[in-house]
């Protein structure tokens, strides 16, 4: 059993797919499965189960996993730390967050850092939910993660940094465009562009319409939130989508935001495997991304309500 063993099951177990990971490594499916066969052998027991969609671990694989997720990503991350102790000012910070997260929240903290540390590199990995961000994580070679605030995730904290209220998102010519507030009323006949699949936004906006009793209809889905305003802001339907300054002022003269106090606000933040293990780099970023959004958002350095 090697530690490239233990990664590559990892790997599996987070994607459901010898394939994706195969990929992923730049190998064969073969070279991948053969990993996995030496586990099954050394542990003698079956750790991953066959689907037609893809692979899941088994109730042994899933006790392995949990230990070795956390074990490697300790071993990945001090192996960063002695890199940058190497390079000094010259070594990387690593971040995990949405499509459309540097451009609303990071974008001035992004040149200002560079302007600090001009000789770091700043890396972004793309996901598509709060969910995959942890996943990554864990799974190590990451710094931080800009996510939606949720439930507490083991193995991860979670830092508010900026509290977000609900608008409506309509086109300037709709009916509801001259309204200054959103009640619940208004949203009975209201046809919504539905936010990203798997979204800690999605899922909280779906949880508040159950329990207020409200079924609105859905006509699509989205990726990403920059993208419901678009099609709002074009007519083709009604977004609700947390408030970000971007939205606002020329750029989009043909959109009306319309807050809907009645909707419990959403934070979003930093989520990291431990702050004290964070390298001075990554600390640094992450305070500069958080004095920025000071300046943005009046929200922020708030405590986050209990």
């Amino acid at each position: 059993m090697t530690l490239d063993d233990l990664r590559v099951f990892v790997a599996v177990c987070r994607s459901g797919s010898l394939s994706a990971v195969a990929r992923e490594l730049c190998c064969t499916q073969s070279a991948v499965s053969q990993h996995i066969k030496r586990l099954e052998r050394e542990t003698g027991i079956a750790l991953l189960e066959r689907h037609p969609r893809g692979v899941v671990p088994t109730p042994a694989g899933q006790l392995l996993h949990s230990a070795a997720a956390g074990g490697l990503g300790d071993i990945d991350h001090a192996l960063r730390r002695l890199r940058d102790l190497v390079h000094g000012e010259g070594g990387s910070v690593r971040v995990t967050t949405g499509a459309t997260t540097v451009r609303h929240f990071m974008s001035d903290a992004v040149v200002a850092f560079r302007g600090q540390f001009p000789r770091v590199s700043l890396e972004f990995r793309t996901t598509h939910s709060s969910r995959s961000c942890f996943d990554a994580l864990l799974a190590g070679g990451l710094d931080l993660a800009w996510i939606t605030l949720g439930e507490p995730v083991r193995g991860i904290e979670q830092r508010p940094v900026v509290e977000l209220p609900w608008v409506l998102a309509v086109a300037a010519d709709d009916p509801l465009a001259a309204k200054s507030r959103i009640d619940m009323a208004d949203l009975a006949d209201v046809r919504l562009i539905g936010l990203p699949e798997n979204a800690t936004s999605r899922s909280r906006l779906d949880a508040w319409f159950a329990a207020s009793g409200i079924e609105p209809t859905s006509d699509t889905s989205v990726a990403d939130w920059d993208t419901a305003i678009l099609l709002a802001e074009l007519g083709l339907g009604h977004a609700i989508v947390p408030d970000l300054p971007g939205w606002h002022g020329p750029a989009h003269p043909h959109l009306r935001l319309i807050p809907v106090p009645e909707l419990p606000t959403l934070w979003t933040g930093w989520a990291v495997r431990r702050w004290e293990a964070l390298s001075p780099l990554a600390r640094a970023f992450a305070d500069t991304v958080e004095a920025s959004c000071d300046e943005v958002f009046p929200s922020c350095g708030e405590v986050l309500p209990s």
